[in-house]
């Protein structure tokens, strides 16, 4: 269901569904330079897949849902409390990127990738690609990306930050709540996803004893936002939990001081399910609270 508001959200309008109805969640809105608002969500209609739905009148109706691609997940280790929703942003040509986490790429799924999908016109995506962090053979599980893309730029130009949380396994795809080190990294691309940087690593590493356990298991705050500045640095908010005092956690919202530079790099994105470069270590970079 979804709801708008004119007046900076001090009052909201009626609760409208896509037509034909759909049952999901983790929806993104993102507007469009023409106004079109497209909204990628996790649709739990029959099988787990990415969807999206539409308005061109500001939310008065909304069209049927469309398939973005479907979900192919690996559930993450450490009794994590973690799913496949969508991220997604526009760029200044009204592009929709949406990324998820996905276990496709890797052989017997042992671990998740960020994947990359782009839409190709009002109700159209092409097939996601694999956002080369590291090669597919490595024992590095990612997961809840928080995607941006420049407002000014579009297409082959487009500047992109992708935040994302992950686990290094050793030495198998496997670790256990009190063995699992949970950290944040960051990469970029400046040719609309073509390439892009090596990784950094921007917080943690994090034991999931510092992490308060709920009903849907161990809970690092799984909602994490990246926006870019135009022609500047990107700015991802992301919680990060430091070792609790007494039976005291503490746990909040950090953002790195400066941001972030949205470099590109030689890593080539991929519908393949191999990569040409060696693993690399990731240099670390400081989060400051804001």
């Amino acid at each position: 269901m979804m709801k708008t508001s004119t007046d900076g959200g001090l009052t909201w309008g009626p609760a409208r569904a896509p037509s034909g109805g759909a049952t999901g969640l983790g929806g993104q809105p993102v507007v469009q330079p023409s106004g079109t608002v497209v909204v990628p969500f996790e649709s739990f209609a029959g099988s787990d897949e990415i969807r999206s739905f539409s308005s061109t009148n500001g939310g008065a109706s909304w069209g049927a849902t469309v398939a973005v691609s479907g979900i192919t997940h690996h559930g993450v280790a450490g009794s994590l409390r973690e799913s496949p929703l969508p991220s997604a942003a526009v760029d200044r040509a009204g592009t929709v990127y949406v990324t998820w986490a996905d276990c496709r790429f890797r052989t017997g799924c042992t671990s998740n990738d960020i994947v990359l999908a782009k839409s190709t016109g009002p109700s159209t995506w092409a097939a996601p690609v694999r956002v080369p962090i590291d090669p597919v053979s490595s024992t590095v599980d990612h997961f809840v990306p928080g995607v941006a893309v420049d407002p000014g730029t579009s297409g082959a130009t487009a500047r992109i930050g992708l935040t994302y949380y992950y686990y290094y396994y050793y030495p198998n795809a496997s670790c256990s709540a009190s063995t699992c080190k949970l950290d944040a990294g960051f990469v970029s691309s400046v040719n609309g996803g073509a390439a892009w940087s090596a990784p950094a690593q921007i917080a943690g590493p994090m034991s999931l004893s510092w992490l308060p356990n709920t009903s849907e298991g161990i809970m690092f705050g799984d909602y994490i936002a990246t926006a870019i500045v135009a022609g500047g640095n990107a700015y991802p908010v992301i919680p990060v939990s430091r070792a609790p005092a007494g039976s005291t956690f503490h746990m909040a919202m950090y953002a790195p001081a400066g941001g972030l530079a949205v470099t590109g790099g030689s890593r080539v994105a991929s519908a393949a399910h191999s990569h040409p470069f060696p693993p690399q270590p990731a240099p670390r970079r400081t989060v400051t609270a804001h």
